[in-house]
């Protein structure tokens, strides 16, 4: 069974409420009658009557929840809340109104903050930005957690390395400027992703173009200060590093340059030293090694909410859709 079909299965085993705000893209439509017919997810979309009606044309998403904000009943009780988060902020219940009509999103974290839903998915049409910015002003990250990461789940081919094949990579999509401390954050938020996602124990890699000290660099010493900081913060966690790419993922390769590691050599959660590094490293893995990518799915959040890469299809959308609905599991455990 692929990997996806495992987290389908998961997400229909105890359906959640999830709110897709991108009324105003056909795809939107498309993945809701799939996830509806096949009973993966509830559904809230938000719209107008005359978005609702224009882009869903053609498809059955009877079952879904149609919230129109500017005539939503419940309007106020967001309206208080959006004010009450962001008082300090000089926020206005009129401010509060116009951004919830103007941009959607707003619309539905205010939703998930309220309890009328377990997650959010956007990012067909809009970008990663204006996705994570409200979730972050209005949901705010996990007590302890400084800021968020993105990973995505691959899945490759005919592959014995990692989780025969199941690999964790992060941060992939969210964080230009990472120090040690943050890495470490990362480390420890990819780890959680990984055991809730396959079910196995992750090891973490943090990668580098050295191997325990086998090049000489700041960019090393940044990698190998996360290392301890992960360590000594989080010791029920498997990391280590700095490993290079092969000592972390091929035993051989391992024992030359990493011997008596607990993690080099069978690594499957792997923490790229920079956004960079990671966002290309995962586009490398899908598109030569033809690897499923799912995601990129975000971590550190109070609530799961997930972000789509504009160039998506519906059935990604469904996939992150699914996905979302498994944080929601775990985050309501």
């Amino acid at each position: 069974m692929a990997f996806i079909d495992t987290i389908y299965a998961r997400a229909k085993a105890d359906k959640k409420t999830i709110v897709l705000p991108e009324s105003m893209d056909k795809r939107t439509f498309a993945a809701a009658e799939k996830i509806l017919k096949e009973g993966i997810a509830n559904l809230i979309i938000i719209g107008t009557p005359e978005e609702i009606a224009e882009n869903s044309k053609g498809y059955d998403i009877t079952g879904a929840t149609i919230v129109d904000p500017f005539n939503d009943p419940n309007k106020q009780k967001y309206i208080d809340k959006f004010v009450e988060l962001r008082a300090k902020k000089g926020v206005t219940p009129e401010m509060a109104k116009e951004q919830m009509e103007k941009d959607y999103m707003y619309y539905a974290c205010l939703m998930c903050k309220c309890g009328d839903a377990d997650g959010a998915v956007s990012g067909a049409c809009h970008s990663t930005g204006n996705t994570i910015r409200p979730a972050l002003q209005l949901l705010k990250t996990k007590p302890g957690i400084s800021s968020v990461s993105g990973f995505f789940l691959m899945e490759v081919p005919n592959c014995e390395l990692g989780e025969n094949g199941l690999f964790v990579f992060a941060d992939c999509a969210v964080n230009p400027d990472l120090d040690s401390e943050k890495l470490a954050e990362v480390a420890a938020l990819s780890a959680d992703s990984f055991k809730s996602f396959v079910g196995a124990e992750p090891k973490v890699a943090m990668l580098s173009f050295s191997s325990y000290g086998s090049a000489k660099h700041e960019r090393v010493t940044m990698v190998a200060d996360a290392v301890k900081i992960a360590n000594e913060k989080y010791p029920d966690i498997a990391v280590d590093g700095e490993l290079q790419l092969d000592a972390a993922l091929v035993p051989e390769v391992a024992a030359l340059k990493a011997p008596n590691s607990k993690v080099a050599g069978k690594a499957n959660t792997l923490v790229f030293p920079s956004l960079e590094a990671g966002n290309i490293g995962y586009k490398l893995v899908q598109r030569l090694a033809k690897a499923g990518a799912y995601g990129p799915v975000l971590q550190g959040l109070s609530m799961p909410v997930n972000d789509l890469s504009r160039g998506c299809f519906a059935e990604d959308i469904v996939g992150v859709v699914a996905m979302t609905a498994v944080q929601a599991q775990d985050a309501a455990k």
